[in-house]
């Protein structure tokens, strides 16, 4: 990273308040979401708006491309293609170990949890750190 991220949290980066699904919601709701949104990715939430999973376009494209899904596809609900366990940061996390983390693991989204970790609040993904490189002054 550079010396702008240097000492710089999740929480400053992040987008806050994130569009979430439940987990019983139709695979349809959360296509459209995600069409409607032009986001990528989104956290799924249990009756209680507890974190349980995230549910991505790839999951939804991998549905598309398995016939077996794709012939369940109505019948289908969030729960079933979501992924777990979700990787999370939360607000006070450093931007440099979301960023290393997100690497490691080869994904594009972090979901941002509250203190007890358990409820989203924002999502920091590989948009927002182009964002802060795009804004940084030039290195030389």
């Amino acid at each position: 990273m550079n010396e702008m991220s240097a000492g710089q949290t999740v929480g400053e980066l992040m987008t806050p308040e994130p569009i979430v699904i439940h987990e019983d919601e139709p695979l349809a709701r959360a296509a459209m979401l995600l069409d409607e949104h032009r986001i990528s990715g989104l956290p799924v939430v249990d009756a209680a708006g507890i974190l349980v999973g995230v549910v991505t376009q790839s999951d939804l494209l991998r549905a598309r491309a398995t016939e077996h899904l794709w012939k369940s596809w109505p019948g289908l609900s969030v729960r079933h293609l979501m992924s777990r366990p979700v990787l999370t940061v939360r607000r006070s996390s450093s931007v440099e170990e979301a960023v290393r983390l997100m690497e490691q693991q080869r994904v594009h989204r972090l979901v941002v949890v509250d203190d007890a970790g358990r409820v989203p609040v924002g999502i920091f993904s590989t948009t927002d750190v182009i964002h802060q490189i795009a804004g940084a002054p030039e290195r030389e």
